[in-house]
């Protein structure tokens, strides 16, 4: 597949994702859901543990790895997701993604907006390396899942 065989806007993956584990630095995330402690000055770090499946049409399998969460003293959550993809023909494809959450008042799931770049050097997907993608979905904070549409530029 070439880079020009991809068009602006296109749909590459839908990805459905699984927040398997949570690890704190100091605060915990439920003594701030529940309102029991408050962002402190310097804000909260989080490293949240996720795997999940990329549903293409161009791209397709499955993804594990680490979202770097930090919520800022404003509220603010910013994300540092690294991962890697494994498509169903076993490529290997790095995965980072930097973007924001935005938690909407009155509605029970965040809007997840960012930035994604992949790299691989399997002959079959080098036309990714060329791609930035944009990032949209919604994340349940409940059931732990994401769900993620991602397009290109």
């Amino acid at each position: 597949m070439h880079t020009q065989m991809i068009t602006e806007g296109e749909l590459i993956y839908a990805a459905q994702i699984q927040f398997t584990e949570m690890f704190d630095f100091g605060v915990s995330m439920e003594a701030l859901t529940t309102g029991e402690q408050t962002i402190p000055p310097e804000g909260a770090r989080f490293d949240q543990v996720f795997q999940g499946e990329l549903l293409g049409p161009r791209l397709r399998g499955k993804m594990s790895g680490m979202d770097r969460l930090y919520i800022r003293a404003d509220g603010s959550f910013q994300l540092d997701l690294h991962a890697r993809l494994t498509t169903e023909d076993g490529a290997r494809i790095a995965f980072t993604s930097n973007g924001v959450s935005l938690q909407i008042e009155g509605e029970r799931e965040a809007r997840l907006r960012a930035a994604v770049s992949l790299f691989t050097s399997y002959e079959a997907y080098r036309w990714l390396n060329k791609l930035q993608l944009w990032a949209l979905g919604t994340m349940d904070p409940v059931k732990n899942q994401a769900f993620i549409q991602a397009y290109t530029l």
